[in-house]
């Protein structure tokens, strides 16, 4: 379990340094935006983080119909998809752009924090 935790983490960073950066090329209005490795490289890391989610999981026998800090952080996990898709993909201005990637910055945090604490509670 512990190589499993330690990639799980390392793609925790990963993903959140990656969203930030995209986020500031994105609202700087970079061509980098449109190289290959921007446009992939998050896929491959989310790939990563979700897969050692899931193994974690399973190895130790959490079920997110039991524990109510897990379902949290799985709904949560929508929300900020939802959120990350609205920044990259759908808002057309900037300010909804913005508005949208720090959203999702903050319920990353919140997530972070719910995985930390195993609590739903808010921060």
């Amino acid at each position: 379990m512990g190589l499993i935790k330690i990639i799980h983490l390392t793609a925790v960073v990963l993903t959140f340094t990656g969203f930030i950066v995209r986020g500031i090329l994105l609202l700087r209005g970079s061509p980098l935006m449109d190289t290959v490795w921007v446009r992939k490289a998050p896929h491959m890391v989310d790939t990563i983080l979700l897969l050692s989610g899931i193994t974690l999981a399973w190895i130790t026998g959490m079920n997110p119909l039991e524990q109510p800090w897990l379902a949290t952080k799985l709904t949560a996990l929508l929300l900020y998809i939802g959120f990350g898709m609205l920044a990259f993909r759908f808002a057309k201005k900037a300010s909804m752009q913005l508005v949208s990637w720090l959203a999702a910055i903050t319920v990353f945090c919140f997530m972070v924090s719910v995985a930390m604490t195993k609590s739903p509670i808010i921060f």
